[in-house]
């Protein structure tokens, strides 16, 4: 009857908050320490729609229904009816494509002027790659630098017959696919006399087993990450570096599980799709692993691209990638910033701030090799950024000298966006917060006196801060601003070796991001 199904309709939004009240209400014991209270008190008088929206997001990675709900769910769509997620399509077994690269593929020209008025005015973004990559030509070319871009195609571009319905369609897509706009794109950058390298024809050659890309994963398999390497080295013909040291290869054999497969939250998900065997050939100099030099005169800016089996943290090995053969085969070293999200600005971005802070990184560089993932064509922020060498000034943030540790106590005046797991193709994940009226409370090292007087005068922080490990939101994800906490910090110096790579979200504020960042550790909520 009518009423029966109102009042199931009823029962059913009332029973996902009574659920989660509850289940809350037994892990807190207290009502003021829920933490779906603690969300709500986080918003301000009058909240603005960011505000909203990070509630909602908050309260949908905190759902215990949706935990206990999402794999379950996820497994009748993928095991029984062969369907995908919010992310992730499913191609011929065990084949599968992230969302925002197949709509690269097949969306709409990314330089149809009417799409580029429309992302600007809807993202806030500036839209048009060709604008940010001449600007950042001409003002690297103004130090007698010169810039090679490399746009790295993306999974359906190569393996679109995997992604076909029909042997017909398979046919189709055996050959590359770019976006409508590419061909116009690398033309446009030809007539502004930007060297542009594109790997098309060395991506359709087959591999080892017969393809490019990883069944599971977003990347290239290793050899044809080794082939394009190759090619980008026989197309710059730079002369053999002096004094350079040679390498040696060791074939390392890695089983990983593709980040795409993660992405579906399957809770038994190497049964549907097993991990992946591949070859990597890890690049030894001397007696280590093969290491970046900040002398070289080429520097790469990369993402997940590079990174992939030189990241360790990535699942895929370690000193295999791209930079590390792209040395060997230019028989040079090389210089690296590599990010493993935001390719359109982040590592951009690295290299503005620094100088800024008056450190000079382009000093004795000739060559900048940008990498990029072809996705962020279409969905990049392509911001303008300035490559000005500024001076280093005195800060009133706290900064520490390498080997200190101070734990102090602060408030959260700001923190960046955070994403909620399984929504990025990455599983780990780094915020930055603005940590305002520091105390100190604790400190080692040599000179801890002078660290207490230090922070004493420095009242306000810049720290960087794990907020996703392994598709889990960490604790200091859940922060808000006006939080006390308490947490243990380091200079970020002694842990940017390890850490640089790892998608990071910075804080909105320009004048924020040039202030030196510390790392923190052991968060404590003091007072919400």
């Amino acid at each position: 009857t009518r009423q029966t199904l109102i009042a199931l309709f009823l029962l059913t939004i009332l029973a996902v908050p009574l659920i989660q009240l509850v289940g809350e209400f037994r892990a807190a014991g207290s009502i003021g320490r829920l933490p779906m209270v603690s969300i709500f008190k986080s918003l301000p008088w009058l909240p603005h729609s960011e505000d909203l929206k990070r509630v909602e997001r908050t309260l949908e990675n905190e759902s215990l229904v949706s935990q206990w709900l999402l794999p379950r769910m996820q497994y009748l769509l993928t095991v029984l009816l062969g369907a995908g997620n919010e992310q992730v399509y499913l191609g011929h077994d065990p084949w599968l494509f992230y969302r925002a690269d197949v709509d690269h593929v097949i969306g709409p020209p990314f330089l149809d002027p009417t799409r580029l008025k429309h992302r600007s005015q809807t993202s806030r973004v500036q839209p048009d790659p060709i604008k940010a990559i001449v600007d950042f030509r001409n003002q690297l070319a103004a130090r007698g630098i010169d810039l090679v871009i490399l746009p790295v195609y993306v999974k359906p571009s190569t393996e679109g017959e995997m992604l076909a319905v029909s042997n017909a369609n398979r046919a189709q897509a055996s050959g590359a696919l770019p976006n409508p706009s590419f061909n116009e794109f690398k033309a446009r950058l030809e007539r502004e006399k930007v060297r542009v390298f594109d790997p098309a024809l060395f991506l359709m050659e087959r591999g080892s087993n017969g393809h490019r890309y990883l069944e599971t994963d977003t990347h290239w398999r290793p050899e044809t990450m080794e082939l394009v390497a190759q090619k980008l080295a026989d197309f710059l013909q730079l002369p053999v570096a002096t004094g350079s040291t040679s390498s040696s290869i060791i074939e390392k054999e890695i089983v990983a599980r593709g980040d795409i497969a993660a992405m579906l939250k399957l809770t038994r998900s190497d049964k549907f799709f097993p991990p992946e065997k591949v070859t990597i050939r890890q690049v030894v100099t001397g007696n280590g692993l093969w290491r970046p030099s900040r002398d070289a005169d080429v520097l790469l800016l990369g993402d997940s691209f590079s990174n992939i089996f030189s990241f360790e943290a990535m699942g895929w090995g370690e000193s295999a990638g791209f930079a590390e053969h792209l040395s060997v085969a230019l028989r040079r070293p090389i210089d690296c910033i590599l990010r493993n999200s935001d390719a359109s600005f982040a590592t951009r971005e690295i290299l503005s701030n620094e100088l800024a802070r008056g450190r000079d990184r382009l000093a004795g560089k000739k060559l900048v090799i940008w990498e990029f993932a072809a996705r962020e064509l279409s969905f990049g922020n392509w911001k303008l950024l300035d490559l000005k060498l500024g001076e280093a000034k005195p800060s009133r943030f706290l900064s520490l000298k390498a080997g200190e540790e101070i734990t102090v106590s602060g408030t959260v005046e700001s923190i960046s966006p955070v994403p909620r797991p399984g929504t990025v193709p990455y599983k780990d994940h780094i915020e930055a917060l603005h940590l305002v009226d520091i105390v100190a409370a604790d400190s080692r090292g040599e000179g801890a006196a002078d660290t207490f007087r230090n922070a004493a005068s420095h009242a306000q922080a810049v720290v960087y801060l794990w907020s996703m490990r392994d598709n889990v939101w960490t604790s200091a994800a859940r922060l808000r601003p006006g939080d006390r906490v308490k947490l243990r910090l380091r200079p970020w110096p002694d842990v940017s070796g390890q850490y640089e790579k790892f998608n990071r979200t910075e804080l909105d504020d320009p004048a924020l991001q040039l202030e030196e960042p510390v790392w923190g550790e052991d968060v404590e909520v003091l007072k919400r």
